[in-house]
């Protein structure tokens, strides 16, 4: 299984013979382990942080009513810059000081990670949770297009046939959705392109002679953070979110902030499993993890409505 895997692309760790320095990043810990055992550490801690963020998403923008997703994609983004500089100052992580080089280096990243918040929060408020975990299923074919495009990688028929299982499994639950609802529809497609081309571009753009993974992550939030804030402006979103009425609930308040560290460890998580895997090995790591949001939704999310053909879907 994991000799199939690394001759399908799936991204074995660096190769210490053909290059002796793989990540300037000080992470001794993951240095020591097995490169299996750090593949597959990477990507629990990937599914874990995935499914507790988007429970806690789905509670501020549903059961609390905040109407700012925007906003809560400038405190992720927030979190992020503090955690990792912060870390930075105390000589915990390393990343390369800022250059004029280094906006060339990143690009498109930063564009394709604030479209992928921005669309990842507008489509959890608008779409039952079980759907919402679907319609992700279709980030996989894109990231594997993607990565065959851009990285050149091939993949066996076996994994072709897989994906293309798990899309007829959402296909045929999406179609029988009784709460049908286009604009979160177009929301969660575009989440799902902008979703696999930032895997794979950061998979590209993570060298690590280069930025590295905090590097990528760091200057990620720094550039997109006053575009959002202008955006978050400029629709009221911002004004929405100060007006809001629950910043006296300190319930809320923990929510709210336990979302944003979610929201940075997420980032981090889903860096560190491209790394040591592959982009498509996290899409996939996504997508066993969306089975038990689904029927977590199903049971508390209180805005499942159930039909024999989208519980099939589901279930494929």
């Amino acid at each position: 299984m994991t000799s199939g895997r690394q001759a399908e692309g799936a991204g074995p760790g660096p190769d210490p013979a053909r290059d002796p320095d793989p990540d300037p990043d000080p992470d001794p810990a993951s240095a020591r382990l097995p490169s299996r055992v750090a593949r597959l550490l990477s990507a629990l801690f990937y599914g874990t942080c995935s499914f507790l963020i988007v429970l806690v998403n789905k509670a501020l923008l549903t059961a609390y009513r905040f109407p700012s997703p925007i906003f809560l994609g400038i405190g992720q983004m927030a979190a992020t810059i503090i955690i990792l500089y912060v870390s930075k100052l105390n000589k915990i992580i390393h990343f390369p000081d800022f250059d004029k080089k280094i906006p060339v280096k990143l690009f498109p990243l930063p564009l394709l990670y604030i479209g992928n918040h921005i669309s990842g929060l507008s489509s959890t408020s608008k779409l039952s949770l079980p759907m919402f975990t679907v319609l992700r299923k279709f980030t996989i074919p894109l990231t594997l297009l993607l990565e065959t495009i851009i990285l050149g990688k091939q993949y066996s028929l076996n994994i072709i046939a897989s994906v293309f299982t798990i899309i007829l499994g959402a296909f045929i639950a999406a179609g029988s959705d009784l709460a049908f609802n286009l604009e979160g529809y177009i929301f969660v497609f575009l989440n799902d392109i902008f979703t696999a081309a930032n895997g794979v571009y950061t998979k590209q753009k993570m060298d690590p002679k280069e930025l590295g993974k905090y590097g990528v992550l760091f200057y990620n939030a720094c550039f997109m953070i006053i575009p959002t804030l202008i955006i978050s402006v400029s629709t009221g979103d911002l004004q929405q979110a100060t007006e809001f009425n629950e910043w006296k609930n300190v319930l809320f308040i923990i929510q709210f902030l336990l979302s944003c560290f979610l929201g940075f460890l997420l980032m981090y998580s889903t860096v560190l499993c491209s790394y040591y895997n592959s982009a498509l090995t996290t899409a996939v790591v996504g997508a066993i993890k969306n089975v038990s949001i689904a029927y977590i939704g199903m049971l508390v999310g209180g805005d499942y409505i159930f039909s024999v053909l989208n519980f099939v879907g589901l279930n494929i």
